[in-house]
């Protein structure tokens, strides 16, 4: 699976959005209230900055005016390239939104490019094609599309992984560092390639490179500690970005709250009480269970496998335990809010996912890519129009 093959999947993909929204425009009703650029530049331009809603609107604010109390949440990676981006093109407040859109995409098709690179070392190239299918055709997949860090965050993973496998520790630890700086659960990269590195202990040629090893992987929390600096620095609270979770409302815990407690919540509490009538919160809510359930059973699959209790069901070490911790860690708050969209970075989950549905019939796989498509028209064409996703 070459580059220009991978372009074409990412050009009628990226086509595909863009059907979406313009469908959207004229049957969905606008929400006015989280839109990125505001309503006058929505109005005026929604091509664009209808991939600038919720979260979007945050890292814009950061990009163009820096940090302010409640949104040290945001890690500065993806805020601090587009503002550079901006500056290179006027540095006007159109430029900002133009920036952050094209550093998604570039970051996207390259991280394709290293995801499909990385999939090829261990398996055929239908295992590839398949993957990239159900990435893009994911509900949630417009976040790679928008301004939004899933597409630079999934870049820095996939390649930092990629170099480790190729033994070149110096890369995997710069990727891994940036990618910490980005998004919190980029510090689950230090477990996966702790344990990556430990895999290979019995290569006589690879032990003398231990020393290198080592250093590698330790610059991955280095990233971390940086922000956690610049917050002490400027809060007096090197864990300011736990404290700003309170932006979200009840829905987030600054507690730890354990999975099984979530599903529960999920099913006693929540899914039972939420209004059908609604179709947007219906369906927001119950993606963000079945989600939760999906990818928490592709977990289980990976550890069954791991475990030898799965023939066929096989992956990595490094990549379950950052499948599984990239999993558990977003539940700590007490919700699957933004489940959905955090998933995308767990791609792990997708190889397996491709694994088991090569193993089925090809009808099987492409009723499963039709109800894909079908949940990805339906929430972007709500996120696009103002109603909350993930």
């Amino acid at each position: 699976m070459g580059i220009r093959e991978i372009m074409k999947y990412f050009v009628i993909w990226r086509g595909l959005l863009f059907i979406f929204l313009f469908l959207a425009l004229y049957y969905l009703p606008l929400q006015k209230n989280f839109l990125g650029g505001g309503l006058e530049n929505y109005l005026e331009k929604p091509y664009l900055w209808a991939w600038a809603n919720f979260d979007g609107e945050h890292y814009l604010a950061i990009a163009k005016e820096g940090y302010k109390p409640l949104t040290y949440f945001y890690f500065p990676v993806y805020p601090i390239s587009t503002r550079l981006f901006a500056g290179l093109i006027g540095g006007s407040f159109y430029s900002y939104v133009v920036s952050g859109l094209f550093l998604s995409h570039a970051a996207f098709f390259i991280g394709l490019i290293g995801l499909v690179r990385l999939i090829r070392l261990d398996y055929k190239k239908d295992i590839a094609i398949t993957t990239v299918f159900l990435l893009l055709l994911f509900p949630t997949s417009f976040y790679f599309g928008s301004f939004y860090t899933e597409s630079l965050f999934l870049a820095l993973v996939v390649w930092s992984f990629y170099f480790a496998r190729k033994k070149r520790w110096i890369l995997a630890g710069l990727f891994g560092a940036i990618a910490s700086a980005t998004r919190i659960v980029g510090v689950v990269l230090f477990p996966a390639l702790v344990v990556e590195a430990w895999g290979d202990r019995r290569d006589k040629e690879d032990r003398r490179n231990w020393g290198m090893k080592i250093f590698g992987v330790f610059l991955i929390p280095i990233g971390l500690f940086f922000y956690m600096y610049y917050l002490k620095s400027t809060t007096g609270d090197p864990l300011e970005f736990l404290h700003s979770v309170g932006i979200y409302g009840e829905q987030r815990s600054t507690q730890i709250i354990l999975l099984p407690q979530v599903f529960y919540r999920y099913i006693f509490k929540i899914l039972p009480n939420i209004n059908y009538d609604y179709f947007p919160v219906v369906f927001t809510t119950w993606l963000e269970f079945l989600t939760a359930v999906l990818f928490g059973g592709l977990g289980l699959l990976g550890i069954l496998g791991g475990l030898k209790r799965l023939r066929k069901i096989r992956i990595r070490l490094s990549y379950l335990i950052f499948l599984v911790l990239g999993y558990i860690i977003p539940t700590l708050s007490g919700s699957f809010s933004s489940m959905p969209r955090y998933v995308l970075i767990l791609f792990p989950g997708f190889i397996l996912m491709a694994v088991y549905l090569n193993e089925l019939k090809s009808s099987y796989r492409y009723f499963f890519f039709c109800v894909l498509f079908i949940l990805l028209g339906i929430a972007t064409a709500l996120f696009v129009r103002g109603y909350w996703i993930a």
